[in-house]
C-alpha cells in the first residue's frame, strides 16, 4: 500500500519505519527513528548506477536483480525481525523501484508493508519547509558560562517548550563546545532533528532557543530558522565573571589535555601569542 506523507507522520507512531537506501545514503541523513535495512549496499549501488551511465536502464535493472538476488532471504529475515507485528513502513529515496522491490519480496512472507509515496525526498523536503512557519521565539543570550543551557533545562522541567539547538549538534557552540561531546552528526541529520522536535511544538506558544550564531561547531542552522532567530526578543543572562570561570573550570577542567590544547589554538590568533601561553 502507498502512502501520503501526511498519512506517515501518523502510521509511524504505531510502526517501524525501514529506510531501504544503502547504509551510505542512511548515514548522511534519515528520518529520526528509521532503521535501515539496505536493499543495495553501498558497493551494489555503486555498481549498479555505472551500469546506469554506461548500459542504460535495463541492463542496471538486470545488474540490481543480479546483485540483490542471493541475499533476498537475508533481506526477508531482516525485516520479520524488524517488524515483530509483521507490518513496517518502508521508503526509499524517492518512493520508486527501491522500496517497490523490497515490499514485494517482504508481501510474500506476509509482511505487509505501507510505501512512503516521495520516499526520503518528499520528507526531506517537508522538514526544510517547516522551518518556514512563524514561530514564537526567545532567545536566551549570555557570555559563555552564564548557565544559558542549566537555564533552559529548568524551563522545560517548567513546561516551557525549549529548542535545545546544542544538545542536538553535539556541540556548545564555543571553542570548547566538541569537548566530552560525542561526534557531531551530518548538516542533514541535525536539520532533521531540529525540524522533528519543531513538530512537536505548539506554534502558538513561545518556544526558548538559545542565542547561537548560525553554526554550532560545523552544523548550519537552516536559513529559515535563523531568520527568525534574528528578529527574536532576547533575554540576556548576567553573571559575574568570577562565576563565569568556576563554571567553566567545572564543566571543562576535566576534559582531555591534547584536546583541550587543540581547541585552545583554534582562537591563538584572537588572543596574541603571549596569552594563549
Amino acid at each position: 500500500m502507498i502512502i501520503a506523507l501526511e498519512d506517515f507522520f501518523v502510521l509511524r507512531e504505531q510502526l517501524p519505519v525501514a529506510d531501504v537506501r544503502s547504509e551510505g545514503e542512511f548515514l548522511q541523513g534519515h528520518i529520526p527513528g528509521a532503521g535501515n535495512i539496505p536493499l543495495l549496499n553501498n558497493a551494489e549501488r555503486v555498481q549498479v548506477g555505472t551500469d546506469y551511465k554506461q548500459k542504460g536502464q535495463q541492463e542496471a535493472i538486470k545488474t540490481g536483480f543480479r546483485l540483490v538476488g542471493p541475499r533476498i532471504l537475508g533481506i526477508v529475515e531482516a525485516a520479520a525481525q524488524f517488524a515483530p507485528g509483521n507490518e513496517l513502513i518502508v521508503h526509499c529515496w524517492r518512493g520508486g523501484m527501491r522500496s517497490s522491490n523490497f515490499c514485494s519480496f517482504v508481501n510474500m512472507a506476509r509482511i505487509k508493508t505501507y510505501q512512503l509515496q516521495g520516499g526520503y525526498k518528499a520528507y526531506r523536503t517537508e522538514m526544510l519547509r517547516s522551518f518556514e512557519q512563524p514561530l514564537s521565539l526567545v532567545l536566551l543570550g549570555g557570555y559563555t558560562g552564564s548557565g544559558k543551557s542549566d537555564v533552559l533545562r529548568a524551563l522545560r522541567q517548567q513546561g516551557e517548550q525549549v529548542l535545545d539547538l546544542e544538545t542536538l549538534a553535539h556541540h556548545k557552540g564555543s571553542v570548547f563546545g566538541g569537548l566530552n561531546m560525542p561526534p557531531q552528526p551530518t548538516v542533514e541529520q541535525f536539520q532533521n532533528d531540529v525540524a522533528e522536535v519543531l513538530r512537536t511544538f505548539d506554534p502558538q506558544r513561545r518556544i526558548w532557543v538559545e542565542d547561537e550564531s548560525i553554526t554550532i561547531g560545523r552544523m548550519v542552522i537552516p536559513n529559515a530558522l535563523w531568520q527568525q532567530m534574528l528578529t527574536a526578543p532576547v533575554v540576556e543572562l548576567s553573571l559575574d565573571r568570577a562565576a563565569r570561570v568556576e563554571r567553566l573550570v567545572n564543566e571543562y577542567g576535566q576534559a582531555n589535555q591534547e584536546e583541550f590544547i587543540r581547541a585552545m589554538t583554534g582562537i591563538m590568533k584572537k588572543l596574541g601569542g603571549q596569552h594563549f601561553q
